[in-house]
């Protein structure tokens, strides 16, 4: 291997590897790892292509703005193309994008607008229809438009393409994907139709999407919600030419999550959740199959973009994804049982600063305090503040001389009800089984148990 002069020359040729610990039936199942492209997804060959085509059309001078609406991946792309050939860039995006995502666009310098994600085209702020106006409002702006662009497809045509072709070893009768924008597909879809006609498009889509049952029945449905991010449609974006498929899955989020989670445990791959969708449609493609196949599908970013969601326990129980094991009683609702050792704790002669800090480090309000395994108290920030508000050095100070006696303690088999006026007070629940501490039950966890039976 020889130094590329800068970071854009590392994008696509990604190596491919083959799933070994997966039941893919008659078939072998590969993986293109588009997660290594040095932005951490498939999108930094579109992002590269739009823009590389937009200076060669004068739609974009030394010194401007692109402006774009994405689900994250895109605006990585753009952002480190803008940051490399100095653009401003500004991008709109829907507020269920974790967080790193949004942490890594504001690092590389994206100006970012969060907009609502449970809109949909025509409303003002639906994140597509604000980015093109956006466009319109800033001067001399280029709208990207990956949904449009024909950019898009073309890089997925001219490079994803006869890179599959090559590594592959012309020997590829399937390649399964999702549709974003639509550029994969597409792209992939007329190299291969050149290539290998009988080769078939499988799309990969999660439910609440509209675009399995488009291909399926030629209907328009009704778009619905889904958690996966980057994949999924309610509308056929102008780049997603559907003509090209030849069957479609839907995959729901539980599935999708879970099988990114099997990638890493099973293949050691840090996936994100839109390649949980895809392998998992791969893997049900392959398992239909009556002869043997060679089928294609992708790691299209990283996992490592979904830490905070997916790879966290607590997140997938808050939302119902991992189930435990339920009891019928207020026990139902503590997040981090102690009985499970994920109780977040402090001691009593804890200093108010490390307690200060586990609270930042877990992203929690409060912890018991425990004094050989028993419950003596709770220390929140309210405490912390009180404690230190004039006398900053009083973060020294133990958690013993500021944390809460008083306790609102409830049996596990106490009614549902009996936790309000608990949090009308401004406490939070300490739930017992006689002397033994359970865990506590905050507000948001009594809510997290309440939406969980909305199906």
């Amino acid at each position: 291997m020889t130094a590329s002069g800068n970071v854009l020359a590392l994008i696509g040729n990604t190596p491919m590897v083959e799933v070994t610990r997966f039941d893919t039936g008659p078939c072998r199942l590969f993986l293109k790892l588009e997660n290594q492209n040095p932005g951490g997804s498939i999108k930094d060959r579109i992002a590269l292509s739009m823009v590389e085509a937009a200076e060669r059309d004068g739609s974009l001078g030394p010194g401007g703005t692109l402006v774009e609406a994405t689900a994250g991946n895109t605006g990585l792309g753009l952002a480190l193309v803008a940051a490399q050939k100095k653009y401003r860039l500004v991008l709109v995006i829907p507020d269920k994008m974790a967080q790193e995502k949004v942490f890594h666009l504001k690092a590389l310098g994206a100006e970012v607008r969060m907009t609502r994600s449970d809109v949909g085209k025509g409303h003002p702020d639906y994140y597509q229809d604000m980015a093109e106006r956006l466009a319109k409002e800033i001067p001399g702006a280029f709208y990207v438009n990956q949904f449009a662009n024909p950019a898009n497809p073309a890089a997925h045509e001219m490079g994803t393409a006869p890179e599959i072709w090559q590594q592959m070893e012309h020997r590829v009768d399937a390649i399964v994907c999702g549709v974003g924008s639509g550029g994969t597909l597409t792209g992939l879809g007329r190299f291969f139709r050149r290539a290998q006609p009988a080769l078939k498009m499988v799309l990969a889509d999660p439910l609440g999407s509209i675009l399995a049952e488009k291909v399926r029945s030629g209907k328009t449905i009704d778009a619905g919600s889904w958690l996966v991010e980057g994949i999924g449609e309610d509308f056929v974006p102008p780049n997603c030419d559907l003509s090209l498929v030849s069957e479609a899955y839907t995959v729901d989020d539980a599935e999708s999550f879970a099988t990114a989670r099997d990638i890493l445990r099973k293949e050691g791959l840090l996936a994100g959740s839109s390649s949980g969708t895809l392998v998992a449609g791969a893997l049900r493609y392959c398992r239909a199959q009556k002869k043997p196949q060679r089928v294609v599908s992708f790691v299209c970013d990283s996992g490592g973009k979904y830490l905070s969601k997916m790879f966290n326990d607590y997140w997938m129980i808050d939302q119902g994804f991992v189930e435990r094991e339920r009891f019928g009683d207020l026990r139902d609702l503590i997040a981090r049982r102690h009985t499970d050792r994920d109780t977040v704790i402090a001691a009593p002669d804890d200093t108010l600063l490390n307690a200060y800090r586990r609270m930042k480090l877990y992203d929690i309000s409060q912890l018991p305090v425990l004094k050989g395994g028993e419950i003596v108290g709770i220390i929140d920030e309210s405490d912390v503040l009180l404690a230190v508000h004039d006398r900053r050095e009083r973060f020294a100070d133990t958690v013993e001389g500021a944390m809460t006696r008083r306790l609102e303690t409830l049996s596990a088999s106490a009614a549902l009800g009996e936790l309000l006026p608990i949090f009308d007070r401004g406490h939070v629940a300490v739930v017992m089984q006689g002397n033994e501490f359970l865990g506590l039950i905050t507000r948001i966890d009594f809510l997290n148990h309440l939406r969980r039976q909305v199906t």
